[in-house]
């Protein structure tokens, strides 16, 4: 008889302790960030049609070559599905079958959630992982390309990570034939340096040719996409730039990022924090002002980017200024009539937003302050009979290691005014 071996799945994780309060700090901040920058939340199914992907992200990407996790689906029709490896296409199809590229384009929207690539695994890159992201449509302005690069800017400093941000412009349908036309040439002309990969992306998407870790070296001798822009690329490129000065976000200029999906036109950029490695990249996204029409929607302008969440909970592992969580206080009773008093006294506390653990009423006293101290308490609130009689509570300052008497009502105060200290 096979016994099965309940484990986890390779390239997917359980998150515990520090690890999830990485990932949710990261998630709480973004999500504040983006409701003081008026924008308003969608959620979006994990499960799509195969077809959304390969008319978004592109046939020649690598998420779609390689990374998508798909079966058919009996119960619709033998429909080819797939778990979302991205957030954007699924944001426009919402926009588009919701009516909103008609009746109300201009919307500023986020998501948030786990996504699903079938890549190698590694650290800070997994099968499953999770994304914020933010999409802006009807704003074709260069004024919204430096709004979401300075917000991005003040997410990652408000986390107090190390970062670097790197923009480019790829052009547009205008700039970018011609563009592509010499980058499709200079791919022709080094062919035998090429790898196995950029030979089958040569003729359907050359551009794909600058973003190859493989052939990163020689990409370096390969025209300048800025050397092609028209002169409104040039323009719009140049106030973004402008802005991003005016806001004081430093920034470097990389005219070798294309982003690997299709959809990309004018923007794009690349934010990198330090401390990891080759999977540095926590923040990607550019401009898409061809994607809702090329999906069957209006002609309206789009940008957008995402967070790799955990990722720049790595980051913030790394600089070490993941804050600790610790309780204020863990409450000791010892009997019952104190313990349903305990009861209480934790319900005022944590009223009164102190963080606080009630330990089990059936230990003895010394094993349960060993547990106060191993959890990280400030403080032990010990009730016992006598206590309860007099109206009081023994407070026990584990760091201090003194103790001393107070009115029970009077502890909460006497715990919010130490933890000011």
């Amino acid at each position: 008889m096979t016994i099965l071996e309940l484990t986890r799945l390779r390239g997917f994780r359980d998150l515990i302790g520090a690890d999830a309060r990485a990932m949710s700090l990261v998630e709480g901040r973004a999500r504040a960030l983006f409701e003081r920058y008026s924008i308003k939340e969608i959620r979006i199914p994990v499960l799509e049609r195969l077809q959304l992907y390969l008319r978004s992200t592109g046939e020649t990407s690598d998420i779609v070559e390689k990374q998508m996790y798909m079966f058919t689906d009996r119960d619709e029709g033998e429909t080819v599905v797939a778990l979302r490896p991205e957030g954007t296409p699924g944001v426009v199809r919402a926009y588009i079958e919701a009516g909103l590229d008609r009746t109300e384009p201009e919307q500023r929207l986020f998501y948030s959630g786990p996504m699903f690539r079938r890549e190698r695994p590694q650290k800070g890159r997994y099968r499953q992982f999770y994304q914020f992201g933010v999409e802006v449509f009807g704003r074709p302005d260069a004024a919204c390309d430096a709004e979401l690069l300075i917000m991005i800017d003040e997410l990652c400093r408000d986390l107090k990570i190390p970062f670097t941000t790197e923009i480019n412009s790829i052009g547009d349908q205008k700039c970018r034939p011609a563009f592509r036309e010499a980058l499709l040439q200079w791919g022709r002309e080094h062919w035998d340096q090429l790898c196995d990969d950029c030979h089958n992306r040569i003729d359907r998407n050359p551009l794909r040719l600058l973003d190859c870790k493989i052939d990163a070296k020689l990409a370096a001798s390969a025209p300048n996409p800025l050397d092609y822009l028209c002169d409104e690329c040039r323009a719009h490129f140049d106030r973004v730039k402008e802005l991003l000065i005016a806001a004081n976000v430093q920034y470097a200029v990389n005219p070798r990022m294309v982003r690997g999906l299709d959809y990309y036109t004018r923007t794009a950029f690349e934010v990198m924090a330090g401390g990891l490695g080759a999977q540095s990249t926590v923040v990607a996204g550019g401009r898409y002002d061809g994607l809702v029409e090329a999906m069957s929607g209006a002609a309206v302008a789009g940008i957008g980017f995402a967070i790799g969440v955990d990722r720049i909970a790595l980051a913030l592992e790394a600089a070490g200024v993941l804050p600790a969580v610790t309780p204020d206080a863990a409450i000791i009773s010892m009997g019952p009539a104190a313990t349903r008093h305990a009861v209480v006294v934790a319900r005022d506390l944590r009223a009164a937003n102190l963080n606080v653990e009630m330990l089990s009423p059936e230990r003895k006293m010394k094993t349960l302050l060993a547990r106060a101290s191993k959890i990280g308490a400030r403080f032990a609130v010990i009730i016992g009979d006598d206590e309860l009689a007099r109206g009081v509570v023994q407070l026990r300052d584990l760091k201090q290691s003194t103790q001393r008497e107070v009115v029970a009502a009077e502890a909460a105060s006497a715990i919010a005014d130490a933890r000011g200290h």
